[in-house]
């Protein structure tokens, strides 16, 4: 059996093995939706979430009230009062606590309910609303929404004690989650989605110089050049790739990247990403302007030109690079042009495929596991699970994941101002009707 025929053998096994466990459906209850919400999750960015400002939030099709009391703590609680229904976006915060608008019901940051104007809290200690846990952490709130305590929050100390920026971005594609996770383990799609950018070239994802590995955390993906150089990626369950992202700076080169991939519904997701700029003094200071000036430089939304490009309305060469954040725009043509829900069946997998073959395998034997009462396999990152690459300027390698004593990066918000409108219109959601 030829390398392709095997891979294609593989991936169409693990499809058949658990079939009818969709993975690309996440909402409550379904399987991929039950394993998502194992594994804490960003869901919005700490610099969006004012004091005394609830929001509507969806995430993995479900409808939640984030909000942030007077002492600056967030919470996360459902999103409609238990009494008649009111949404509690319109609830007022008073210190810890949470008054619905249409009777006044106070609820504790505990969830529970401690006054029923009306009823002269008659029956208080049977009214409760649900809590899910929430961390704020290097710019993002992360939350957990599965049952019971939830794991260990996951640390990544290389991105918070150096010398530095580290970039909080994010971006909403219009598509299904898991066509980008897809995406992650495909290095082949370099040379050509991204053909224009400095780290490209010919030969870049040759598939006989690709390997993937299951590891602790997930899969080792690994490129290895004809000189014996490698650029290593790593892959964390279910849904986190800890990687060095294409250059976008002239002065920064790869960056060491931390990326998730949220599903607000089966139909759209958001990236949440973190970038680790070493750079300091007035070499940062300049940088942080350029990132500032692009902020606003990029006026044009990329899922709005996807939609013109994938309608036969204009070329990717017709379109003002300055004006538009590019890669995003390229992975939006190759993923959204797959369709919001990729058909799997009539692929062709060779073995430049390798690795998301593997990631299939992986998550669908863990959710087949999760469903059938299977044990589930503990994934951990480790100090050795970390990214490796090339230096474009030399003939070395990049040093990555590295902290540097008691220092504390500074963290910035680089998201194009024309991004962020476009991103809380889908994470605060169209909120479903009140069951």
């Amino acid at each position: 059996m030829s390398e392709t025929t095997h891979t294609q053998s593989a991936a169409a096994q693990a499809m058949k093995m658990v079939e009818g466990y969709s993975v690309e459906h996440t909402g409550p209850g379904t399987p991929a939706g039950r394993y998502l919400r194992r594994f804490w999750q960003p869901v919005y960015h700490c610099a969006d979430l004012k004091v005394g400002r609830p929001v509507p939030l969806k995430i993995m099709n479900e409808d939640f009230t984030l909000y942030r009391d007077e002492n600056g703590v967030a919470h996360l609680t459902e999103a409609r009062c238990p009494h008649r229904g009111t949404l509690l976006t319109s609830a007022w915060v008073e210190g810890e606590a949470l008054r619905c608008f249409y009777h006044g019901w106070k609820f504790g940051p505990d969830g529970k309910c401690i006054e029923q104007p009306a009823e002269e809290s008659s029956f208080i200690q049977r009214i409760s609303l649900r809590m899910w846990p929430v961390r704020e952490y290097l710019g993002l709130v992360f939350a957990y929404l599965g049952e019971g305590a939830p794991p260990a929050f996951p640390l990544y100390p290389p991105f918070e004690r150096f010398n530095g920026l580290v970039e909080v971005d994010s971006y909403l594609r219009e598509c299904n989650y898991y066509q980008n996770v897809e995406n992650s383990l495909d290095m082949s799609h370099v040379g050509f989605v991204h053909a224009d950018n400095k780290a490209s070239f010919t030969g870049i994802g040759l598939g006989k110089a690709l390997t993937a590995q299951e590891s602790d955390w997930g899969v080792t993906y690994v490129f290895q050049r004809p000189d014996g150089r490698r650029r290593i990626q790593q892959f964390g369950m279910p849904n986190v790739f800890y990687m060095t992202a294409l250059p976008t700076e002239p002065d920064i080169g790869w960056q060491e990247s931390l990326f998730w991939w949220v599903p607000i519904d089966d139909e759209r997701h958001m990236q949440f990403s973190l970038h680790r700029v070493p750079i300091q003094g007035e070499a940062a200071e300049r940088f942080k302007e350029r990132r500032e000036k692009k902020r606003t430089t990029i006026d044009l939304a990329h899922q709005d030109v996807c939609k013109e490009i994938l309608g036969g309305m204009m070329r990717l060469q017709d379109v003002d690079r300055d004006r538009v954040d590019l890669v995003r725009l390229q992975d939006d043509i190759a993923q959204v042009g797959q369709g919001i829900f990729a058909s799997r069946n009539p692929e062709k997998l060779g073995r430049a495929d390798i690795g998301l073959a593997m990631i299939r395998r992986i998550v669908k034997r863990e959710i087949a596991n999760l469903v059938e009462g299977r044990a589930l396999k503990d994934w951990q990152r480790t100090q050795t699970i970390v990214p490796q690459v090339w230096a474009l300027d030399s003939d070395g390698e990049k040093a990555l994941a590295t902290t540097e004593g008691e220092a504390v990066a500074e963290i910035i918000d680089i998201r194009p101002h024309v991004e962020v409108k476009i991103q809380m219109k889908g994470l605060h959601g169209a909120l479903s009707a009140a069951k």
